[in-house]
């Protein structure tokens, strides 16, 4: 795809900024804006083990934070998707506030003195990843509408780079420094990058206001209650619940299976955790590109049907040279999906309403996923590291199941019904 040719209404709207309007530097920008997310997020599970030790928590409590970065996330995005729809205009900015806000709460975790500390860190840090997600995506939405799925899996690809490198690199980074030092050093960058997204990004909201008359508060409310009078919405919504459960899930404990279990070192945990997400950077786009052009049905099911067969065959193939060849399966499917999905949702919708079913997609999907790495470190403790793998498969046998009977359709009208650029 040469993201060139996509026509994007920027250049009317923009004062004649130039590059900041052209299309391919919306989806370079907001996908590179994406990996710094995802950099540390990622890095910070590589962290895990020594977390674990420099504050004394059992399992429970590590799956703690993870389900409080889920369910504080979930809780931000319903509103702030509504709140995103109505402030168009100051796209930018909300996307330099999270930025900053973003490398904020990774100080305050690198100085915690206490686990009480550590969370509010982490709450800072979830509720600025899950408040950059809407504007940044629904601008994609709208500025590729009839290539939604490759330009959203292009934004995934930029958060796919941070998972390797950033893990990678903070496994090595390990060996020589404190976890604490390593995150203040990571904290600095965000900070600073604020500004450059501000710069780059200020006027991106403006753009999509020439399409979409703007509306109030109470209006906007209206028509996200409208939206969810949809059942087939529902039907997508329920298996991006479904999947991130088991993602998750599989995503938190990973790090301390590959420590625990499978008796890898920092330098390696880092790696395999690389590994892992590598194989997504290639696979994300082509399954995004696939459907676009085969449907988003015929490339899902498959998909996460193969992600619970891979999860039962950690149970009895998950260490020695069969380990990488599972992890590496597995990131074939573990992230592309999700940029898939959100497709979906967004074909069904009006534009007026993109970052709201955003936000109802990213609730939903939290309110049933940030419980569930409580669940799986309480079975951990229970019945070992074989359970969340069994909990896994079921959950993503469970998806693909619900998705076969989702009616998937593109809204009539909209460019990707018709396959022409707008």
């Amino acid at each position: 795809m040469t993201v060139e040719r996509e026509h994007t209404h920027a250049h009317h709207h923009d004062g004649g900024s130039g590059v900041r309007g052209k299309a391919s530097f919306i989806l370079t920008g907001l996908s590179g804006g994406h990996g710094v997310f995802h950099w540390l997020n990622h890095s910070f599970l590589v962290m895990l083990p020594e977390v674990k030790a420099a504050f004394g928590l059992g399992a429970l409590e590590v799956g703690g934070i993870a389900a409080l970065r889920e369910v504080l996330s979930g809780l931000i995005t319903l509103p702030g998707g509504i709140i995103a729809d109505v402030l168009r205009r100051y796209w930018g900015l909300v996307l330099a506030v999270c930025m900053a806000g973003f490398g904020l709460g990774w100080l305050v975790m690198g100085a915690a003195p206490v686990y009480g500390v550590l969370l509010l860190g982490m709450a800072l840090v979830s509720v600025s990843t899950s408040l950059w997600h809407l504007p940044a995506m629904a601008s994609l939405s709208h500025h590729f509408s009839h290539r939604r799925g490759t330009a959203l899996s292009f934004h995934g690809i930029g958060g796919n780079i941070g998972d390797v490198a950033g893990p990678a690199i903070t496994g090595f980074l390990l060996l020589v420094l404190a976890w604490r030092e390593v995150l203040s050093i990571y904290a600095v960058a965000p900070i600073l990058l604020a500004f450059v997204v501000f710069w780059a990004f200020r006027d991106i909201g403006k753009t999509a206001d020439a399409d979409t008359p703007l509306t109030d508060l109470a209006g906007q409310v209206r028509l996200t209650r409208q939206l969810l009078r949809d059942p087939a919405l529902w039907g997508v919504i329920l298996v991006a619940g479904l999947r991130g459960m088991a993602s998750l899930a599989f995503f938190t404990f990973l790090t301390l299976y590959l420590d625990e279990e499978a008796g890898l070192g920092k330098g390696a945990r880092g790696l395999y955790f690389g590994l892992l997400v590598a194989v997504g950077v290639v696979s994300t786009p082509t399954m995004g590109y696939l459907s676009d052009r085969l449907g988003r049905k015929l490339v899902l099911v498959p998909g996460l049907l193969l992600l619970c067969i891979l999860s039962l065959l950690m149970v009895p193939f998950g260490d020695g040279f069969t380990l990488p060849i599972i992890i590496a399966a597995l990131g074939l499917f573990l992230f592309s999906d999700q940029p898939i999905l959100t497709a979906a949702a967004l074909d069904m919708v009006d534009e007026g309403v993109a970052t709201s079913t955003l936000g109802v997609l990213s609730f939903s999907r939290f309110v049933m996923s940030g419980a569930s790495p409580l669940i799986a470190g309480a079975m951990r403790d229970a019945w070992g590291f074989d359970a969340i793998f069994y909990y896994a498969a079921v959950l993503f046998a469970l998806a693909a199941v619900v998705l076969t009977m989702v009616p998937l359709r593109k809204r009539a009208g909209s460019p990707a019904a018709h396959g022409h650029a707008h």
